[in-house]
C-alpha cells in the first residue's frame, strides 16, 4: 500500500497526518495512555501541603461522625430532606437559604482562583490529597520507587511484579470501602448505616448496590484513572482562563532567568561566573520539574490547562538550584506581570467585584437565617370540593396544617381561631399536636363558618398557633363559599 491509502471504491481516502507534539501529556500521539510516574520532591511546600492533606483526610472522617446539637456535624439526608451543616438544620422550605450559600461559595471559588490560581486543585482537592498523600505513598511502599515501578510495569511478568500489584489491589480495595462507607454516611448516618452492615444484605439492597457502586469508582479512580481525572474530567482546568488575568499568582518559570537553559557540570558554570566563557540561563535542563509534575507537563513552555498547582516542581527545582549553588526561585509561585518586570496588585477592578459580592451574599444568607421562623407552618386545601354547606347552613372548608418544628428541641401546638370572629375548628385527631425536633406533621381541620359571612365568594381566615415553647405564630388563609349574588 502506498503512503496516500485507498477506499474500497478504489479512490484515494483523506490522508492522516501524524501529530508533531503530543495531544495531552497523559496520552501519545496515537492516543494511547502514557502512564506518568512522578517523583516525590521533598520541601518546604511538600511539608505544608502534607499537613493540609492530612487535616482534610481526619476532617473528613470526622464531619459525619463529630456530633454538634444532637446531629453530625455535616449531614445530607435526601431521604428524610433534611440537611444538617454545622449545627444548623436546613429543609426542603429553605431552599432561598441553600441557594444563597452555595452562589456564595461559588463566589468564593472565583476569588480564590482569581487571587492564587488553581490553588484548590494542588491543595485542598480530594483528587489530589487522596492520590497524593495517601495512595501514591502505599504504592512507592509496596512496589517501590518511581523508577523501580516504570522498569517492572514495562518488564515481563514475573512472580515479583504480580505478587505487589495484588497486594497493592488488596490494600487499594480496602482504602475504597472505608473512603466509600464514609462518603455515604454523609447521607445517611454512621447509626443507620452500621445497622444496616449487620443485617441481610437482601434486606437493603438498595444501600448495598450504592455502597459497590461508589467503592468501584473511588478503586477506579484512584488506582487506575488517577491524573486523568484533573486532565479530562474535571472542567475546572478549563473555566481558568475566565477566572484568572496577569496579576493571578501562578506556578511559573522564569525564563529571563533560566533562558538560554543548558546541560553543564559546576566547573563550567563557575568559568560562567568568571566570565571565561559565554553564560547561559540558570536552567541546567535537569527535567526534575517535568519528572517530579504529577499531571506530567513541561512548567518552563508556560501555564497550562493541566498544571494543578501543586507546586511540586517548584520543591524539585529550589533542591537544584541548593546543589548548583544558585538561589531559588526559578520556579516559584508568582504572577506574569512580574516575570514582565512590573508589579501585581491584589486589589483590582474584578477581585473588588467579587469580594463585595461575597460580602452581600452572605450577608443576605445571614439575615434570611436570622429571621427564619422557628417553625414553619403551612396551610393547603384537602383535595376535593372547595367548600361544602352543612344542613344548619354554615359553610364548612377543609384545610391541611402543615407544621414543621425547626428546633433541637421537642414540642406541641395547638390552633386558635382568630377571623372571622364566629369561627368554628374542628381539628381532626387529638390536640395538641405533638411535634418532635426536626419533624414534620400534617393534621386536617373542618373550618366553619355562618353563610352570612361571606359577602363575596371568599373571606379571609386567621389563625393562631401557639406552641409548647410560647412561641405564637398568626398565619392566614382565603376561605371560599358560595355566590351570594
Amino acid at each position: 500500500m502506498s503512503e496516500q491509502q485507498q477506499r474500497f471504491d478504489g479512490t484515494p481516502a483523506p490522508r492522516v497526518l501524524a501529530s508533531p507534539e503530543e495531544v495531552l501529556t497523559t496520552l501519545t500521539s496515537d492516543g494511547k495512555r502514557r502512564w506518568l510516574y512522578p517523583v516525590e520532591s521533598k520541601g518546604r511546600y511538600l511539608n505544608r501541603r502534607r499537613v493540609l492533606a492530612w487535616f482534610f483526610i481526619v476532617l473528613f472522617f470526622a464531619l459525619p461522625l463529630v456530633p454538634i446539637g444532637g446531629r453530625p456535624a455535616l449531614m445530607l439526608d435526601f431521604v428524610h430532606r433534611e440537611f444538617a451543616i454545622l449545627g444548623l438544620m436546613f429543609y426542603p422550605t429553605d431552599t432561598l437559604l441553600l441557594m444563597i450559600f452555595m452562589i456564595g461559595v461559588l463566589l468564593t471559588v472565583v476569588l480564590i482562583t482569581a487571587l492564587l490560581g488553581r490553588v484548590w486543585c494542588g491543595w485542598a482537592c480530594p483528587q489530589t490529597v487522596y492520590l497524593e498523600f495517601l495512595f501514591r505513598p502505599i504504592e512507592r511502599l509496596i512496589e517501590g520507587k518511581e523508577h523501580v515501578q516504570k522498569r517492572r510495569n514495562e518488564g515481563p511478568r514475573t512472580w515479583d511484579r504480580m505478587w505487589r500489584k495484588f497486594l497493592k489491589f488488596v490494600v487499594y480495595l480496602g482504602l475504597s470501602l472505608v473512603l466509600a462507607h464514609t462518603f455515604v454516611a454523609y447521607f445517611v448516618g454512621w447509626e443507620a448505616l452500621v445497622a444496616w452492615l449487620q443485617q441481610d444484605p437482601r434486606e437493603n439492597w438498595g444501600f448495598f448496590l450504592i455502597m459497590s457502586l461508589t467503592t468501584g469508582l473511588i478503586l477506579f479512580d484512584f488506582g487506575y484513572f488517577r491524573e486523568q481525572m484533573c486532565t479530562i474530567a474535571c472542567p475546572y482546568a478549563r473555566m481558568q482562563s475566565i477566572m484568572l488575568d496577569r496579576d493571578s499568582m501562578i506556578v511559573s518559570y522564569d525564563p529571563n532567568r533560566g533562558e538560554p537553559r543548558a546541560k553543564r557540570s559546576k566547573k563550567v558554570m563557575a568559568e560562567e561566573d568568571r566570565g571565561a566563557i559565554a553564560a547561559k540561563g540558570d536552567c541546567i535542563d535537569c527535567r526534575l520539574c517535568v519528572r517530579t509534575c504529577p499531571t506530567g507537563i513541561d512548567i518552563r513552555d508556560g501555564l497550562q490547562m493541566e498544571c494543578v498547582t501543586c507546586t511540586q516542581c517548584i520543591d524539585a527545582c529550589d533542591h537544584i538550584m541548593d546543589q548548583i549553588g544558585k538561589p531559588r526561585g526559578l520556579i516559584r509561585y508568582t504572577s506574569e506581570n512580574i516575570l514582565d518586570g512590573g508589579t501585581t496588585t491584589k486589589l483590582r477592578p474584578r477581585t473588588i467585584l467579587y469580594t463585595l459580592l461575597i460580602i452581600l451574599i452572605f450577608s443576605a444568607f445571614t439575615v434570611v437565617l436570622s429571621e427564619r421562623s422557628a417553625y414553619d407552618v403551612n396551610i393547603g386545601r384537602v383535595v376535593g370540593e372547595p367548600f361544602s354547606e352543612l344542613p344548619d347552613g354554615r359553610i364548612a372548608n377543609r384545610l391541611r396544617f402543615r407544621v414543621r418544628n425547626q428546633t433541637p428541641d421537642p414540642s406541641s401546638f395547638d390552633i386558635i381561631p382568630l377571623v372571622p370572629a364566629d369561627l368554628e375548628l374542628r381539628i381532626v385527631g387529638a390536640t395538641p399536636v405533638p411535634l418532635e425536633s426536626g419533624e414534620m406533621t400534617r393534621i386536617e381541620a373542618w373550618i366553619i363558618v355562618p353563610l352570612d359571612a361571606f359577602s363575596d365568594t371568599s373571606i379571609r381566615g386567621s389563625f393562631e398557633l401557639v406552641f409548647a415553647d410560647g412561641i405564637r405564630q398568626i398565619s392566614e388563609y382565603t376561605l371560599l363559599g358560595p355566590d351570594r349574588d
